[in-house]
């Protein structure tokens, strides 16, 4: 009897905890973030939420369109103490994990006369490679960004003779947003598998007080590195957070130039989900937003704290390659 009575006065007390305080945090608790986004209604986005023709039938730019000289201005105007930061993650050569295809460096000769070195990008697209996607990088039914065949312009021989990285030669200068959920949370790292909604994202915005808006580059750190730091390497393919698949309209709305993240789509993937890259390829394909895949927003967090601001101006230079899908890039924050 008196075991009962203890048992209904604990339970009494988890109640009452839980009016008090509200749920658990969603790292703590299982995340309940409403129905996944069905097969269905990723079709009808394609057709409701496409950027295809907006800018004409050959442009190759999409949501560059937006970085006007104008926004560049604006941009440069965020730079007040005059501090950097890199986005990129340092080469790493070790193969690991979270690492299938490091770079390759080697030295090729030393004497007093000097030095030079070799390196290769053996996978651009790599899990360990700081790098932008080019709009000949990833398709919807054979089709890449603005409804291009990608049959005869992607191929083998030649590369993406169409939406190659060389559009982007002149570099990419904009203002940038971070958009740090973990700091949101309170916590050092979101869990596997939790789904960044648009609830977190406008709670972040009212917190930081800055939202991001048409040409700006959006920076979503949820403690991939941190994480690592912390546990060593992970599959980041099976124990990923990131943004849940109902946020593509809302990127559609805020029409940003820019998406930049840790991980291109939150794993592990639940049974009746879209698959992982979906919201990357919408992304890329459909809203025509280059992606810049892999960054470490570790140091861009530190100093964004420090600087009391979650707006920077970011810059970009991808290198210029001919019919690349892809390029390797250390993107440079300036407050």
């Amino acid at each position: 009897m008196k075991f009962t009575q203890t048992l209904q006065l604990l339970v009494a007390a988890l109640i009452s905890m839980l009016l008090l305080f509200g749920p658990m945090s969603p790292d703590s608790a299982a995340q309940d973030s409403g129905p996944f986004v069905s097969q269905e209604q990723f079709q009808r986005w394609q057709e409701e939420l496409s950027n295809w023709g907006r800018w004409g039938p050959d442009d190759e730019l999409g949501t560059l369109n937006l970085i006007t000289p104008e926004k560049r201005r604006q941009a440069a105007g965020l730079v007040q103490s005059g501090v950097t930061v890199s986005l990129a993650r340092t080469a790493d050569t070790v193969e690991s994990m979270d690492n299938p295809c490091p770079l390759e460096w080697e030295m090729i000769n030393a004497s007093p006369n000097g030095a030079s070195d070799r390196i290769a990008f053996r996978c651009i697209h790599g899990a360990g490679t700081t790098h932008i996607d080019g709009f000949g990088h990833r398709f919807f039914d054979g089709k890449m960004w603005n409804g291009v065949e990608m049959a005869d312009t992607v191929t083998m021989e030649q590369g993406a003779k169409v939406n190659a990285v060389l559009t982007m030669k002149d570099g990419i200068v904009t203002r940038g947003v971070l958009y740090d959920i973990p700091k949101l949370k309170g916590v050092e790292y979101l869990e596997p598998g939790y789904r960044i909604t648009v609830a977190d994202l406008q709670a972040w915005e009212a917190m930081a007080g800055v939202k991001v808006g048409p040409g700006d580059a959006m920076l979503l750190r949820w403690g991939r590195w941190v994480r690592r730091e912390m546990e060593g390497p992970f599959d980041t393919w099976a124990e990923a957070a990131g943004f849940d698949n109902t946020v593509i309209p809302w990127l559609r709305e805020r029409d940003i130039a820019i998406l930049g993240w840790e991980t291109p789509g939150y794993t592990p993937r639940p049974a009746g989900d879209l698959p992982t890259l979906a919201l990357h390829d919408f992304a890329l394909t459909m809203l025509g937003i280059h992606l810049l895949d892999r960054a470490d927003l570790e140091a861009l967090s530190e100093m964004a704290e420090m600087q009391g601001r979650w707006e920077f101006m970011l810059t970009i230079a991808p290198l210029p390659i001919p019919n690349g899908t892809g390029s390797p890039v250390n993107p440079i924050a300036a407050f």
